[in-house]
C-alpha cells in the first residue's frame, strides 16, 4: 500500500522490531489517543518482576470525559508474531490480572509510584483531577473501566473469530486499533484505523444494519456478569417499572448492550463494572428538561450514526432517581 500526498509517494514503513513500534506510540501518543490522555510507558517504569511477570507495553488514561475515565492496558504486537503462540497468551493473561482483586491493587499502586516520582506525569494528572487524590482516582478508575488496548501494525486474521468465540473476555474487554507509518525521506504519515476517539463503537454494526439473528445467543447474565449489586438493581427496577406501563416492551440482549423494543428500538443499556450508560433515542434537550437528577453525556457523531438517531445518554449508578427516567420513557412506550 501506498499514499499520494501533495505529489510525494509516501511507501508504507515495515516495523522489524516491536521496540520501533513501541517508541512511535510513546512519542505521538496525543496524537494517536487525543490531547486529554495520560500515556504510560510501562516497559521501561516497571522492573520485571513487578506484577507477577506480566508487563504490559503502556497504561492509558483517557480523560476526555472527567466524568467517566476510561483506563486500558496497552499491548503492543507485530502482525508477524504467531498469533496463538505469543499473541493469545499475553492477552490471556491480562484478563486473569483484571479479575484478581491482589493482582489490581499492585497495578494500583505501581502506577501511582510512577506518577509520583515523575514530577511531569504528576502535573498532567493534577491539571485534571484538580483537588481529587491521585491514588484514589487511579484506584477508582482501573476498578470501573477495565480494556486491553491491542495496537498493531496490521490486521490479524486470527481476531475475528476469537473476539466472537470468547465474547466474555476478548469481545468485552479488547479494542484493536491498527497503526500503519508511511514515509517519503524525513516526511512521515501515520494512519490509525479506527480513530481512538471512535473505538467504542468501531467494530459494531450500526443499530440499522443488525438482523434479529446472530450466531451467538446473549443473556441479560452476560451483560451483568460481574457488575456491581447496585447497578444491577437500578436495571431490574427500571425494567419492571416499564413493564407494569407496558407489558409487551422487549428487553433485548446483543453482543454489546441490551435494547429495549416497541416495533423499534427506543434505548439502550450499555454496562460497565459500576456504570450503566442509557442510551435514550431522544434528542439532548429534551432529555436534559426531564432528567435532573443523574448527568447526561452527549453522544459523538459516530456514536449517533451507529444508533441511526438524535440520541444521548444518561449514567446510571444507582438505582436512586429511576422514577424520572421512567417518566422519560413514557413517551416513547
Amino acid at each position: 500500500m501506498v499514499i499520494f500526498q501533495n505529489n510525494k509517494k509516501f511507501q508504507e514503513y515495515n516495523y522489524g522490531l516491536e521496540d520501533e513500534l513501541e517508541k512511535e506510540i510513546v512519542n505521538n501518543s496525543k496524537l494517536l489517543f487525543g490531547k486529554h490522555t495520560i500515556y504510560i510507558d510501562a516497559k521501561r517504569k516497571i522492573e520485571a518482576k513487578a506484577l507477577g511477570g506480566t508487563i504490559p507495553d503502556g497504561f492509558l488514561f483517557d480523560l476526555s470525559d472527567r466524568d467517566n475515565p476510561e483506563f486500558y492496558i496497552v499491548e503492543v504486537e507485530l502482525v508477524s508474531h504467531h498469533f496463538f503462540n505469543h499473541i493469545f497468551p499475553q492477552i490471556t493473561k491480562f484478563f486473569a490480572f483484571f479479575k484478581n482483586n491482589k493482582s489490581q491493587m499492585e497495578l494500583v499502586e505501581k502506577i501511582f509510584s510512577i506518577v509520583n516520582t515523575i514530577p511531569e506525569l504528576k502535573k498532567e494528572f493534577k491539571k485534571y483531577l484538580v483537588d481529587r487524590e491521585i491514588y484514589k482516582f487511579i484506584k477508582d478508575v482501573i476498578e470501573n473501566s477495565q480494556n486491553i488496548l491491542l495496537i498493531m501494525d496490521g490486521e490479524k486474521n486470527e481476531l475475528p473469530e476469537i473476539i466472537e468465540t470468547y465474547s466474555d473476555t476478548w469481545g468485552k474487554m479488547v479494542k484493536l486499533l491498527i497503526l500503519k507509518k508511511f514515509f517519503n525521506e524525513n516526511d512521515f504519515i501515520y494512519t490509525l484505523n479506527p480513530d481512538f476517539a471512535n473505538i467504542e463503537y468501531a467494530y459494531e454494526k450500526p443499530i440499522k444494519e443488525i438482523t434479529e439473528l446472530e450466531d451467538i445467543e446473549y443473556s441479560e447474565e452476560f451483560h451483568l456478569d460481574g457488575i456491581k449489586n447496585e447497578v444491577k438493581e437500578a436495571y431490574f427496577e427500571i425494567k419492571e417499572k416499564l413493564l407494569k406501563i407496558n407489558e409487551n416492551l422487549r428487553f433485548n440482549p446483543r453482543k454489546h448492550y441490551i435494547s429495549i423494543v416497541t416495533n423499534k428500538n427506543i434505548a439502550f443499556f450499555k454496562f460497565s463494572k459500576k456504570k450503566i450508560k442509557f442510551i435514550v433515542m431522544l434528542p439532548e434537550q429534551i432529555v436534559k428538561d426531564k432528567i435532573k437528577k443523574h448527568s447526561i453525556k452527549l453522544l459523538s457523531e459516530s456514536a449517533q450514526k451507529f444508533y441511526n438517531n438524535q440520541c444521548c445518554a444518561i449514567i446510571i449508578d444507582n438505582k436512586e432517581s429511576i422514577d424520572e427516567i421512567v417518566e422519560l420513557l413514557k413517551a416513547l412506550i
